[in-house]
């Protein structure tokens, strides 16, 4: 256990084996932490928060006491990540469980083993991810999302409360609905990080048009984000509508 400078800990909080806690960390009362967990500088837990349980995956080791560090990949948290109450983020079962720097994840939200989910994200309330889930950085997702697992959503998308996210979402799309569907731009979360308007125009035109097969073709400003998206989309692009 590491813990860093002027941190405000409840005393009411488990803190387990080959946990390191950053500078400047609040942790709320009866929040349970067991390692491999890195939590970085500034962030916020809130009370009964647990972070670092084994993967909700049959046959993984489960350890025996609350201090002992797991046999697994472990959970990363970014620094200035807030965590509200009644949370859970599971340890990786095949890769490392991450949450970007920035992160404001709202009361009740499950995150399951193995998700990546990249910077400044928003989370809102009782938000379930199934397993594997990779986000990308200033994902807006409503309340009561649920995300299948092994899904991928792009940068900057946004996606409307009590979707069930059972396709891969493009980056800037707006997207909602049960099955979810493309909906748009999200074009204020676009404007916001100053995106171009011509940029934006374009997005806009592209998921209008429905041209999201193998010969997709992005402003040249925002390529590297399709880029992303397409390498590790699972589904074919042309199927999501």
């Amino acid at each position: 256990m590491s813990i860093g400078d002027s941190c405000d800990i409840h005393p009411t909080v488990v803190i387990g084996d080959e946990v390191t806690i950053g500078n400047r960390v609040s942790i709320g009362p009866y929040a349970v932490l067991t390692g491999p967990l890195d939590i970085g500088d500034d962030c916020w837990i809130g009370a009964n928060v647990t972070l670092g349980a084994p993967p909700e995956w049959i046959g993984k080791v489960h350890p025996r006491t609350w201090t002992e560090a797991s046999p697994h990949k472990g959970v990363v948290i970014g620094a200035g990540t807030v965590i509200r109450e009644m949370s859970t983020v599971h340890q990786g079962g095949e890769r490392t469980t991450r949450i970007g720097r920035g992160g404001f994840i709202m009361n009740r939200s499950s995150i399951a083993h193995d998700v990546q989910i990249g910077e400044d994200c928003v989370i809102a309330p009782s938000t379930t991810f199934g397993g594997h889930v990779t986000m990308g950085d200033g994902v807006n997702l409503g309340i009561n999302t649920v995300i299948h697992q092994r899904r991928v959503i792009g940068d900057r998308a946004m996606v409307g409360m009590g979707s069930v996210v059972a396709k891969d979402i493009p980056p800037f799309a707006k997207a909602f609905g049960n099955p979810v569907a493309l909906r748009g731009t999200n074009r204020v979360g676009m404007a916001r990080i100053g995106i171009a308007e011509e940029d934006i125009d374009a997005v806009e035109s592209l998921y209008a048009s429905g041209n999201l097969g193998a010969h997709l073709d992005p402003p040249e400003a925002l390529a590297e984000a399709f880029s992303w998206w397409r390498t590790l989309a699972a589904k074919p692009l042309a199927t999501f509508d």
